[in-house]
């Protein structure tokens, strides 16, 4: 988070220079130059913003991407392998994979039960072990897998509320400065005592920014706060199914009733 943070502040104002280069540009930096002092305190909070949010878009795009690549690459390990030792090897390397954070707590909690059945845990890893529903088996299993569930998609939802206030609240913010600058315009128009184009178009013009300004923030946090929220929702369906998958692994393999052990 800290080296995108980084990277947007480098290439932010180095483009917005860059971008300066030509009349047109120069034209809308004399604009916010010449503005009232509540318009440029508006614009410098937009400005910190829109760097803030794509700060943010770059390092959720890093962060959705490794979980995806990470999922598909586990998946490919866990129904190739059938010692779920090596499978919990594999797990182990793939940081960032939510699948894989699922399986490691899965699989902890099944040795941590076999362990207090009075069993070896080494048999776990290589053959099916049997664990008690007196000992609350599944029940924990389900409850360890529902945690790093819950984990994993508040990690991939980090930051996202701040792409969500962005996009709501920026153009209300820039409105907020748009009023204020035209009140300003006003007000001088009415010092003035003139109101003519050339005096009233100046003022305008300047409050104005604040608007576009805001949309600019607003736009790319609305489009990136969706965009992820569509791959995390797949994610997290993709997580609810291999829990299910897994819990039925363990019943298969790992369970046995109480019921069914003679007295």
């Amino acid at each position: 988070m800290r080296l995108a943070l980084l990277f947007a502040l480098l290439v932010v104002p180095h483009s917005a220079w860059a971008l300066a280069g030509s009349a047109e540009s120069r034209s809308v930096f004399a604009l916010v130059l010449h503005s009232g002092p509540m318009v440029q305190a508006v614009l410098l909070l937009l400005v910190f913003f829109s760097v803030v949010s794509w700060a943010i878009i770059a390092f959720k795009w890093q962060v959705v991407r490794r979980a995806r690549r990470g999922s598909k690459t586990f998946l490919e390990i866990f129904w190739r392998t059938v010692r779920l030792g090596q499978i919990f090897d594999a797990a182990r390397n793939l940081n960032g994979a939510p699948l894989a954070e699922l399986f490691r707590a899965g699989y902890g909690e099944l040795v941590r039960l076999s362990q207090r059945g009075d069993r070896e845990a080494a048999p776990v890893v290589d053959a099916p072990s049997e664990i008690s529903t007196d000992l609350g088996g599944v029940d924990n299993i389900g409850r360890a897998l529902a945690r790093a569930t819950n984990e994993e998609i508040s990690r991939l939802r980090r930051y996202l509320t701040f792409l969500a206030t962005t996009g709501s609240t920026a153009p209300f913010v820039g409105l907020f400065g748009t009023v204020w600058g035209i009140m300003d315009a006003f007000r001088e128009i009415g010092a003035r005592g003139n109101a003519t184009l050339a005096v009233v178009a100046p003022g305008i013009s300047e409050a104005l920014v604040a608007t576009a300004a805001g949309l600019a923030a607003a736009i790319p946090a609305v489009i990136a706060y969706n965009y992820f929220n569509s791959k995390i929702d797949t994610l997290t369906a993709e997580m609810d199914n291999f829990h299910s998958e897994l819990l039925n692994i363990v019943r298969r393999h790992f369970v046995k009733d109480s019921r069914d052990v003679a007295p």
